[in-house]
């Protein structure tokens, strides 16, 4: 379950996902140089819309996919602020597929395997840059790029997995629909 596991945040602390139990809950790994950085900031809206309402938001930099994050915890903690005025908690940057994975993302992709990318200015390119590095790529359910979201109920359960290439508005949608 979601609330098993612990996230160190990226000012040394922890955070205990049992602190947001009977919240919905957005996990999103995060690039500071990445085409999809800008999402931050309607990330960032959603956070301000409908946190009193109970909305948690769980950002995770992860520096994966191209060298995207290559900063530190600090760099990329004050690029967010400056960049994109974001007041939600940023956790340590990590790893989200492979040997080092966070466990959270173990559990997280076990839920909600990879359905493939919507229509995007990006989605041709990805497509075939993940094609080219292995033939079974979109079998599975790793982590294909930064800003992948997963959407977690009131009651732990993850409902939704969202690529990068998917519109805001369905992931407002699919979380203001939990609220």
């Amino acid at each position: 379950m979601i609330y098993d596991y612990t996230l160190k945040t990226g000012k040394g602390g922890e955070l205990n996902l049992s602190d947001y139990r009977g919240k919905v809950i957005l996990v999103v790994n995060t690039a500071t140089g990445c085409g999809f950085t800008p999402q931050y900031a309607p990330i960032e809206q959603l956070y301000r819309d409908y946190h009193d309402r109970g909305l948690e938001i769980v950002d995770i930099p992860c520096n994966q996919f191209g060298g995207q994050t290559p900063g530190s915890d600090d760099e990329i903690h004050e690029f967010c602020t400056v960049h994109y005025n974001t007041t939600f908690p940023q956790m340590k940057k990590a790893d989200v597929n492979g040997a080092n994975e966070l466990p959270l993302y173990t559990y997280l992709k076990s839920q909600k395997g990879f359905e493939g990318f919507q229509e995007h200015q990006y989605r041709a390119l990805l497509e075939k840059m993940f094609s080219e590095a292995d033939p079974d790529w979109a079998s599975k359910p790793d982590i294909k790029w930064n800003f992948t979201k997963f959407v977690v109920d009131r009651e732990g359960n993850v409902v939704a997995r969202f690529e990068p290439t998917a519109d805001m508005a369905e992931v407002e949608a699919c979380v203001k629909s939990l609220l």
